[in-house]
């Protein structure tokens, strides 16, 4: 691991070139946003009632029109007297005594259809109001949903790996030309059951693409820069989220925004699918055995940064003989399985740990929305709130994660989620409105941090040779949480109390297994296997010569 961290302070450190290649990552952010934050404004279910049929009426009312006609058709509920989203009254044939003012005798289901208070989200047109996904066919759109959330985490497992085997630029463009692709294919689809599938491989590729360029950004900053660039590109992506509504009221037809975000996923590939603004992540390449590729992109940052690859000093060799030495080793590319984690119990735990922390922290999020706004007709209001506290949270890790170590602001926010939950599980029904509301807002808070920190310190955690996969299965578990907040739709309050529960009890396990993960400030990354178990048992601070403000500690031999 020294040798690759000499290799890149050789290079010029976070010079200038790292700098403007971390910071350029933060722009696809914003398409990614846009097209990952799609889902709640294409599964929004608008109020509806049933399309009124004359023919059902008796022949004395089947001459209303308008709010009469309406009256006369659907049953009115509630203290508001809304009308019934999905029945009509039924009325008696008529017998030998006629009625001037015949009455109701029950209800029965929708027959022509149904009308639907527009726009919904934004839009006027929705695979809701076009399939007619309410009412008995209701159980659809929670489908489609958990399919989606489940192709992101199929997408995080399956591409983590590539990333491992063929490089983080690789999958990075093969996932933008297949989001692309699948996207404007979406935007075509003919059916719901091929709008399903569509969505589910949508999903996963976007996802991919997301993984390699959270794991290439990271490999590419120094140790007191990887935590802010981190955050920064997860401020882009709320920016293309809070943009999405703006465009589905322009555009106000859900065949026109699949299109139009297919078409911001394939114009990154006219940019940053070429070398010169994603170049493939030298930590890779040299932890792997590719010495021939690292040394043309480690020249280029030397260049760019200012600093000439054959000059040397009496402190440090140049860019050329460091590379020159490396190259005397092995050439043969070797590449590492997720399975080698099963011989390194200290980063396998570590992991595992990290994977609950992220399930919790994306499962227990629609519980604190659901308590925070219950009424399943309101959009606007979760869906800004969410993204306003993902930016929240952002900031405060910006804030607090580098001045007191990650652990402890993990540990802080765990506890903030479990006694959040176990307030409003407990004393909901006793407590008044605005505890409630602060509950639910802090609780959201601390498990968008939860869900952050653990991808970042999975990041720093894992080694480089299967740092892919680590942080993909980490990712694909806070997927996995959000996957279950659609069955609530399914099963009901009793569904939504269950799942409650049992992520808070997940939460408050979790609060002592994250003592026993490692801190990771201000250190290197691990390079390999034997590395992350090295940092694991004793971690030090490597540094940059070329850094004033990082002494070069290089870890113990002694071992």
């Amino acid at each position: 691991m020294e040798r690759e961290a000499q290799l890149l302070c050789a290079a010029g450190g976070f010079g200038r070139a790292r700098r403007l290649l971390a910071a350029a990552s933060w722009l696809p952010c914003v398409a990614l946003g846009l097209a990952l934050s799609s889902e709640p404004l294409l599964t929004a279910r608008p109020a509806h009632h049933c399309r009124p049929d004359p023919a059902l009426l008796p022949p004395s009312l089947r001459a209303l029109r308008g709010p009469a006609l309406l009256r006369a058709s659907v049953p009115r509920l509630g203290p508001a007297r809304a009308p019934s989203p999905c029945l009509l009254l039924r009325y008696p044939v008529p017998g030998a005594r006629p009625s001037s003012a015949p009455a109701p005798s029950g209800t029965r289901p929708c027959t022509r259809g149904w009308l639907y208070t527009l726009p919904a989200a934004g839009l006027l047109r929705s695979p809701v109001t076009q399939w007619d996904l309410v009412c008995e066919d209701s159980w659809k759109v929670p489908l489609e949903q958990m399919c989606h959330f489940l192709g992101w985490l199929l997408g995080c497992v399956l591409l983590g790996t590539g990333c491992d085997r063929f490089g983080r630029r690789a999958v990075f463009v093969v996932s933008l030309v297949l989001a692309t692709v699948l996207g404007a294919s979406e935007a075509l689809a003919a059916s719901f059951y091929a709008l399903l599938a569509l969505r589910f491989l949508h999903g996963g590729t976007l996802a991919g693409a997301f993984l390699a360029l959270y794991v290439a950004r990271l490999e590419l900053c120094d140790p007191p820069h990887r935590l802010a660039f981190s955050m920064g590109a997860g401020l882009f992506s709320v920016v293309g989220t809070l943009l999405l509504p703006g465009l589905a009221m322009l555009v106000q037809d859900w065949r026109l925004l699949q299109g139009l975000s297919a078409l911001v996923t394939g114009l990154l590939l006219l940019f940053w699918g070429f070398p010169a603004l994603f170049p493939e992540s030298p930590c890779w390449l040299l932890a792997t055995g590719q010495e021939a590729q690292a040394s043309r992109i480690l020249w280029h940052f030397a260049e760019a940064s200012g600093v000439n690859p054959e000059d040397s000093s009496s402190e440090e060799n140049s860019l050329a003989t460091e590379l020159a030495v490396l190259s005397a080793g092995s050439t043969q590319p070797q590449y590492h399985s997720i399975l080698g984690l099963l011989h390194t119990r200290a980063t396998w735990r570590n992991g595992l740990i990290l994977g609950f922390s992220s399930l919790v922290g994306g499962g227990i999020r629609a519980s604190f929305l659901r308590s925070l706004v219950p009424s399943e007709q309101a959009f606007y209001l979760p869906y800004f709130v969410e993204a306003g506290l993902e930016a929240t949270a952002s900031v405060l890790l910006i804030l607090t994660a580098d001045r007191c170590g990650r652990r402890p602001v993990l540990l802080l926010g765990t506890m903030v989620v479990g006694l959040a939950s176990l307030l409003l599980l407990a004393g909901a029904q006793y407590l008044p409105g605005w505890t409630t509301l602060f509950l639910s807002v802090l609780g959201l808070l601390a498990s968008q941090a939860v869900s952050e920190l653990s991808v970042l310190l999975a990041a720093e955690v894992f080694p480089t040779v299967i740092r892919g996969a680590g942080v993909g299965l980490v990712l694909g578990a806070g997927f996995l949480g959000r996957a279950t907040a659609p069955l609530t739709d399914i099963h009901g309050r009793r569904g939504f109390f269950l799942q409650h529960v049992v992520f808070t009890s997940l939460a408050i396990l979790i609060l002592l297994c994250v003592l026993l993960l490692p801190e990771t400030r201000g250190q290197e990354l691990p390079q390999s296997l034997e590395d992350a178990d090295r940092l694991q048992r004793s971690p030090l601070l490597l540094g940059c010569p070329h850094q004033d403000h990082l002494p070069l500690l290089l870890p113990s031999h002694s071992e």
